[in-house]
């Protein structure tokens, strides 16, 4: 299976956050895919191909995607997560948080936020109370939702 990584970028550029995500993704899969989503974007999309340990990228070039709104990117990222996925991953950027929470909704899964460190495939470690405490919690939905 596969990892789906949510590109973080401003339809020119392909930003830091997306590179972060990657590397975090390493482990989870054999395979990381990342989704560029918006208008005059194929230079994001060259960009992201040219990441290490990335071996697809998925192009959705249309002015519906040019500002990323989360309602119209949500039915994107569901439609493409299918049964090829069990990680969706975003920046926990404005972007990432008003986004995945309609993924995970729409495919009925819990979301997984702000997570700090990856232990395996199930098990993430992120803050909660404020980041007065660390919590390690334990997914068992077939697909992670995680920003």
């Amino acid at each position: 299976m596969s990892v789906l990584v949510i590109a973080e970028h401003d339809n020119q550029q392909l930003k830091p956050d997306t590179l972060k995500l990657v590397h975090a993704a390493a482990g989870l899969a054999e395979e990381c895919h990342v989704l560029v989503a918006g208008a005059n974007c194929a230079t994001v999309a060259a960009q992201a191909a040219a990441i290490s340990g990335i071996n697809k990228v998925w192009l959705a070039d249309h002015a519906e995607y040019q500002h990323q709104m989360p309602e119209n990117m949500a039915e994107l990222v569901v439609e493409l997560v299918g049964s090829q996925y069990t990680h969706v991953l975003a920046a926990a950027t404005t972007t990432g948080k008003n986004l995945l929470p309609r993924v995970a909704a729409l495919l009925d899964v819990e979301q997984i936020s702000d997570v700090i460190r990856i232990e395996s495939k199930d098990t993430f470690v992120r803050p909660i109370y404020a980041g007065n405490a660390i919590a390690t919690i334990q997914s068992g939905d077939n697909i992670k939702v995680i920003t």
